[in-house]
């Protein structure tokens, strides 16, 4: 989540939904805000709509990232973010593993879509309907997914 501060700074709304109660004290002294995602059970696309009606009305895009994107830096989300500037009407996400996905960057005229998504789908769905309207950012550190406490050694293990 620091280096999406990094890049957002106080824009950054952090999302939790399951285990709400204890992270959300540890993210006190982090900028942005915190949205408790009541309907976590549904899946990541309730996260996805609780994020994106807490977007400012003067936003022109909102950034998607998973905090179990552990190896995303932040020059990789600047990146993003840079493809993205270069064609604004079109959606910037992550290449990894030959398909598209989070970390992505949407512009307003997908908040809609974004807020109809439903269940554990997430917004790859939509990247795959916007194919011809989507930057493709080479990030294979988006590849790399910490799930459980053995992922996260595994990822701190010196190579």
């Amino acid at each position: 989540m620091t280096r999406a501060a990094e890049v957002t700074g106080n824009a950054l709304i952090v999302v939790l939904g399951s285990g709400a109660a204890e992270l959300a004290p540890l993210l006190k002294h982090t900028p942005g805000s915190v949205v408790i995602n009541q309907e976590w059970r549904e899946g990541i696309a309730s996260s996805i709509r609780a994020g994106v009606a807490r977007v400012p009305a003067a936003c022109s895009a909102v950034m998607l990232l998973l905090a179990d994107q552990a190896a995303v830096t932040a020059d990789d989300l600047r990146r993003l973010a840079g493809s993205w500037r270069k064609q604004p009407q079109h959606i910037a996400a992550a290449l990894y593993g030959g398909v598209c996905g989070a970390p992505a960057i949407f512009p307003r005229s997908s908040f809609r879509a974004l807020a109809e998504l439903r269940g554990d789908i997430g917004a790859r769905a939509l990247l795959r309907r916007k194919s011809d309207r989507v930057v493709r950012v080479p990030m294979p550190s988006a590849s790399i997914d910490v799930d459980t406490p053995e992922d996260l050694l595994a990822l701190e293990a010196p190579k």
